[in-house]
């Protein structure tokens, strides 16, 4: 999922959550079917397992479910898993790709009795398509202007009962109305190191790859809280293990692989170093409001507050104040340099 006017080399940076090119085929093969399968986000698993079983013990739709957070942790698969559980059809789209009031129309009045329909991006979609929206969630009814000017009229057109699923990265953007149509709203959070390793050592048995404990360890430190980075740096580890090691990734083979890489101990690449020392090194550690540090950087603010900034605030590298952006101890002592203000240069 990708945020507005984010830069586009982001999606070739190793350690970005964003989806590239080579990911899709690759999660296919690696994605859960079931909830049972699913690893981590244990509130949000808890919350689907009993909507989902209430509204198959009522043999009804499923409530509408929003999955809002940081790209990467797993809204398509649980969106697929959903419709899954439920033993409906599936249907996915994206805000971006509806362009016109007909194409939202054909979706909606094509769905089938308790169908899931995902919407990925949903913050994307055009205001006035939204407004189609409404009453489809509300009342399963599509109003639809017929003719124009005095002639005009309107005719009402049923829709099946179904499920709307909406992902975002960006919850703030949905407007009032849309999101007041969710009976569900799950937030996803970073995963823990113990849960990414349980999923680096469970897609290593599904790829055929060998890989030993203290090898999946390694790796989950530097995945940055996201499965889907985890998975990216095994494919990569792999093909180093390969050619430079004996073929298994262990602890020393993980290693020079992510230090080959340029991948830090805790999954930073050079875009994050070089945010957090223009922070440290040309704005004293802060604060610095977010659009002088995006033009300091040549970045969107858009990708520096949606893509780069989550992870280090998550794990306390940076925090956002009233007045800009600042860097915290443990960004210094990361670099080896005192913490604290520095005395101006003139």
């Amino acid at each position: 999922m990708s945020a507005p006017n984010q830069n586009p080399l982001d999606k070739d940076r190793l350690v970005s959550a964003v989806q590239a090119e080579d990911d899709a085929s690759f999660e296919l093969k690696l994605r859960p079917r079931l909830l049972r399968e699913f690893i981590g986000q244990k509130k949000v698993k808890d919350n689907l397992s009993i909507a989902i079983e209430a509204a198959r013990s009522r043999k009804e739709a499923l409530d509408h479910v929003l999955l809002y957070g940081p790209p990467g942790l797993g809204k398509t698969t649980l969106a697929t898993i959903i419709a899954n559980e439920m033993g409906v059809p599936f249907q996915q789209t994206a805000g971006p790709t509806i362009q016109i009031k007909g194409d939202l129309t054909a979706i909606l009045t094509n769905v089938v009795d308790k169908q899931v329909l995902f919407f990925d991006e949903v913050h994307r979609l055009q205001p006035a398509l939204e407004e189609i929206l409404y009453s489809a969630l509300e009342d399963y009814k599509l109003d639809i202007i017929i003719g124009q000017g005095p002639s005009a009229r309107t005719h009402t057109i049923e829709v099946k009962p179904f499920t709307f699923v909406a992902a975002t990265t960006r919850a703030g953007l949905l407007s009032s109305p849309l999101r007041s149509r969710f009976g569900i709203l799950l937030r996803l959070e970073f995963y823990t190191h113990e849960e990414l390793k349980f999923i680096i050592s469970r897609s290593a048995e599904i790829l055929g790859i060998e890989i030993d404990d203290a090898g999946a360890e390694e790796l989950s430190g530097r995945a940055r809280g996201t499965p889907r980075i985890a998975n990216r740096l095994l494919r990569r580890v792999r093909d180093f293990a390969q050619v430079r090691g004996a073929g298994k990734i262990d602890k020393a083979t993980a290693q020079a692989a992510l230090e080959m890489l340029e991948v830090d101990k805790h999954g930073f690449d050079e875009i994050d170093r070089r945010l957090l020392l223009t922070i440290i090194q040309k704005y004293n550690g802060g604060p610095v409001g977010l659009n002088t540090l995006a033009a300091a950087l040549a970045e969107e603010p858009d990708a520096l507050e949606e893509i780069y900034e989550p992870f280090l605030i998550q794990i306390g590298f940076l925090d956002r104040t009233p007045r800009g952006r600042v860097a915290t101890r443990l960004a210094y002592e990361h670099f080896n340099l005192k913490y604290g203000r520095q005395p101006e240069l003139f």
